[in-house]
């Protein structure tokens, strides 16, 4: 290293800066610059260098169930390159032809390939003329000829293939990888050129439904097949490939002593014929799995199974409907366990292939080696769709397996009670009651009845076939069972409907007993009562007590009827309960205001002596003593009256409510009635004052109670019967002078 003046100098490389102008120069279009640097004496032709290139790229795009697509689209990237790797790359023809002549190599290999790969990529059909003419490599042109594959250059195939540089092998993996990307064109070219279509080679197979990505040994057929690339498929079985073929790409397996199948994953399981791959990897329209059918039968069976069976468990509704279009037997089973297509497509769920089956005449009903249906099959599943589908087609609810299981069995066996119900209801509803040979088994009416749905009850009323008093092995009917459940409405509309409501089961019960022992006797009586009262029905109503079941739901309404009718207000029922002390039970204080307005006793008694007033709660307890209290002091009684304000003499006086005035009277005179103002229980704290020192014991006399009148006098009263007769007056009072203010029905509301 040589230093002048303190400053570093770097020798210059001017080969490689002659080398690197003229990359530059081509990459910039600069053409009488790459001139100049061509004629240079110091110019490296096969100079590396790095530039920053927009090339071609395509990609496999996947689509489901659809021929893969090719993406092309342009990046760029910084990468290696020799100044004949750029002319080609431009397609610069007379430039290619100048560093040819001047020694550029034609088979240097770089990281993104040869000359003849960038030519075949880009489409300068010229320039690889020129390429090959100058003595490109057998690896150079086998690499172009892949190159032509994957980039759909039929005409590039052709040129390469007649060079005869090309092994078979690579002949054979070019027309697998055209076949992938659907290019017809250079399938034929290839084809013609004489590469053998039935030699396999290893490829990547990729597929998104289903999904698979691994390498494979397969011929073009397959890897066409797999891609879904129907016209290159035409174009191949036209050709004469072999058809009778085996491959190994399917996810399912059996096992061998039960028959039944399980996932294994793509490409682990036996292998199967072409007309398998074909139902697994199915291109939507059908064409190339109808294709196929041409040359071999919808029946063949393979491992004791057929094309059906496998369209089913791949559950592909259109390849199913391809497969039975070309002559595919619904019918045929699984050879040692006589499962059949539709009883596969039960235990997977697959309403729509059902559908499928149904529409080609495929027996609904028929049965697995098990006695199974694939209506018991789906319900065992759970899949409320496949028991709605068979049911539409007309599927037996009344089939029972070897086990004897039918039905409602499986469900409850399946925990799935609630689901079937949801299902058969909702078809009820909508008009479609579920098929049954053996009302035994299963009856529509019974069954809604029992689940409580007034509304499919009411569809099935109105067909004309039902008979409504059907009773099933232990003597229940539709309405025994809606009113031992508590489904109100479902007996309102059975009973309506005409339904017998005296009916015994077997155990002697009738719709009365059997709701009363579940405790639905009130909701069940008043659906009887109404329909009693609709129909005027005097007979029906007889069946119990009407006036006390109105009474005891609080039922004013339906009181006033049947009062207007001439039920008896205070009759007993078996128990010696008026239609008042049911009230009062259940604390129906506005019936109670009802009743006792209209006259009912409210003094009586029930069968244990109980009185009104010992039964009543809540709002009904109020009401009953106001009405007890207010009769007491309209009554009168006798009391002891303080004089002095508590420092004189008590008298005895007849104390006494009016009624019409509100007036507490206890004689003649004006000061001795009075319109009170208040009435409390106990003595005032002036009246206490006064009473010390008495000595009687007044300070702590019992039934004391004190009236304030509108002159805010203070008058003090001791009743017989201590607190509990005082509560009794104040209450009274408050009430006759509340009513005698407002009126007694305004005082009520």
């Amino acid at each position: 290293m040589t230093v002048f003046s303190g400053k570093q100098v770097v020798p210059m490389d001017y080969e490689a800066e002659v080398s690197q102008g003229l990359l530059d120069a081509i990459l910039d279009g600069d053409i009488k610059t790459a001139s100049v640097c061509v004629s240079d004496p110091l110019l490296d032709v096969n100079f590396v260098g790095a530039v920053s290139l927009k090339t071609r790229r395509s990609e496999v795009v996947l689509r489901d169930e659809t021929a893969s697509e090719i993406r092309v689209e342009y990046e760029e990237f910084k990468t290696d390159v020799t100044a004949l790797f750029l002319a080609v790359n431009f397609g610069n023809v007379a430039l290619v032809k100048m560093l040819l002549n001047i020694g550029a190599d034609v088979n240097q290999k770089l990281v993104r390939g040869f000359a003849t790969t960038v030519a075949v990529r880009e489409g300068h059909f010229e320039v690889l003329e020129i390429l090959l003419k100058a003595g490109a490599s057998q690896p150079a042109c086998e690499e172009a000829l892949i190159g032509a594959s994957c980039h759909g250059r039929a005409k590039f195939a052709e040129l390469l293939m007649g060079t005869d540089l090309i092994r078979p092998h690579v002949s054979v993996h070019a027309l697998a990888t055209a076949c992938c990307r659907g290019f017809v064109d250079v399938v034929e070219t290839l084809l013609k050129c004489g590469v053998n279509a039935n030699s396999t080679d290893r490829l990547l197979l990729q597929s998104s439904k289903p999904s698979l990505y691994t390498n494979v040994d397969c011929t073009a057929l397959v890897a066409a097949i797999v891609n879904r690339q129907v016209s290159v498929v035409r174009l191949l079985l036209q050709a004469g490939v072999k058809t009778d073929i085996m491959v190994r790409l399917g996810a399912w397996s059996w096992d061998t002593n039960t028959g039944e199948e399980f996932r294994v994953g793509a490409g682990v399981a036996e292998p199967y014929p072409l007309t398998w791959c074909a139902v697994e990897f199915f291109e939507t329209s059908g064409e190339i799995l109808r294709l196929l059918l041409t040359l071999q039968s919808p029946n063949a069976p393979h491992n004791g199974r057929t094309l059906l069976h496998h369209a089913v468990l791949c559950g592909n509704q259109a390849a199913v409907r391809v497969l039975l279009s070309c002559g595919a037997d619904p019918e045929t089973p699984i050879k040692g366990i006589e499962l059949r297509p539709i009883h596969m497509a039960a235990r997977y769920g697959s309403v729509e292939i059902i559908q499928e089956l149904v529409g080609f005449g495929c027996d609904v009903n028929s049965k697995s080696d098990a006695g199974d249906t694939a209506l018991l099959i789906s319900t065992r599943q759970k899949h409320s769709e496949c028991v709605k589908g068979l049911a539409l087609a007309g599927a037996d609810f009344a089939l029972v397996n070897k086990l004897g299981h039918y039905v409602t069995l499986v469900a409850e066996s399946s925990k799935w009670c609630l689901g079937l119900e949801r299902v058969v209801l909702e078809l009820i509803r909508s008009g479609v009651a579920p098929h049954s040979s053996d009302a035994s088994v299963f009856s529509p009416l019974l069954y809604a009845a029992k689940a409580g749905d007034a509304e499919a009850l009411k569809t099935l009323v109105k067909a004309q076939e039902v008979f409504l008093d059907y009773q099933d092995e232990e003597g229940f009917s539709a309405a025994m069972l809606a009113a031992m459940n508590g489904h109100v409405e479902a007996f309102r509309v059975l009973v309506y409907a005409g339904a017998d409501v005296k009916l015994l089961n077997r155990s002697g019960d009738t719709v009365v007993s059997l709701s009363e022992k579940n405790g639905n006797l009130d909701m069940i009586e008043k659906v009887m009562l109404e329909y009693a009262l609709e129909k005027d029905n005097r007979s029906m109503a007889g069946l119990f007590y009407a006036l006390h079941c109105a009474a005891r739901r609080g039922d004013v309404e339906a009181v006033k009827l049947l009062s207007g009718k001439g039920y008896g207000l205070d009759v007993p029922d078996g128990d010696g309960y008026t239609p008042l002390m049911l009230a009062a039970i259940e604390g129906h204080g506005k019936m109670c205001e009802f009743l006792i307005k209209h006259g009912a006793n409210c003094y009586a008694k029930n069968g244990r002596g109980k009185t009104l007033l010992d039964v009543a709660v809540g709002d009904a307890e109020e009401v009953v003593r106001d009405e007890l209290s207010r009769r007491f002091v309209l009554k009168g009684s006798s009391v002891m009256k303080h004089t002095k304000g508590g420092k004189g003499k008590k008298h005895g006086k007849g104390l006494v409510m009016l009624e019409s005035s509100g007036v507490l009277s206890w004689g003649k005179s004006r000061k001795r009635n009075v319109v009170c103002k208040e009435v409390e229980i106990g003595m005032s704290q002036k009246f206490r004052r006064n009473r010390k020192g008495k000595g009687d014991g007044a300070a702590d006399e019992e039934g004391v109670f004190r009236v304030v009148t509108k002159e805010d006098k203070e008058v003090h009263f001791v009743c017989e019967g201590g607190l509990v007769g005082a509560e009794m007056w104040v209450r009274g009072i408050r009430v006759v002078t509340r009513e005698a203010t407002c009126g007694r029905t305004q005082t009520q509301s």
